[in-house]
């Protein structure tokens, strides 16, 4: 199934959902848990989400599965130059991270698609 746009909030957001595992091991879910608390994540890393567009992020853990929430400009995820940084912190997170058995070779978080939405009754 095609992962369509979702609708355009009042606000004149979006918000997208993602979803990824981590390798299952309590140590490293404490470490990445930790890379992710408040002050954590490089500012590099933080400009650049905000610099596609994005408005608010949150990252939602249940045992090892993760999904985030990203509340975005419309033309999320603008096309912008990532800085080095970028890289390296990707090379990170990998440490920690296993993608779905589904996902694209080489990509980690997988968008998902809005199956129900109880406003829309």
């Amino acid at each position: 199934m095609e992962n369509s746009d979702p609708p355009m909030s009042a606000a004149g957001t979006r918000r997208f959902c993602y979803a990824l595992d981590l390798i299952d091991d309590a140590a490293l879910i404490a470490e990445y848990e930790a890379r992710h608390a408040p002050g954590s994540a490089w500012p590099e890393v933080v400009a650049h989400i905000r610099a596609q567009g994005a408005e608010h992020v949150e990252i939602w853990r249940a045992g090892d599965r993760l999904m985030m929430i990203v509340e975005a400009v419309p033309d999320y995820p603008r096309p912008v130059p990532a800085p080095p940084e970028i890289d390296r912190w990707e090379r990170l997170m990998w440490r920690f991270q296993r993608p779905l058995p589904f996902a694209p070779a080489g990509e980690k978080w997988v968008r998902m698609t809005q199956i129900f939405d109880l406003d829309a009754l």
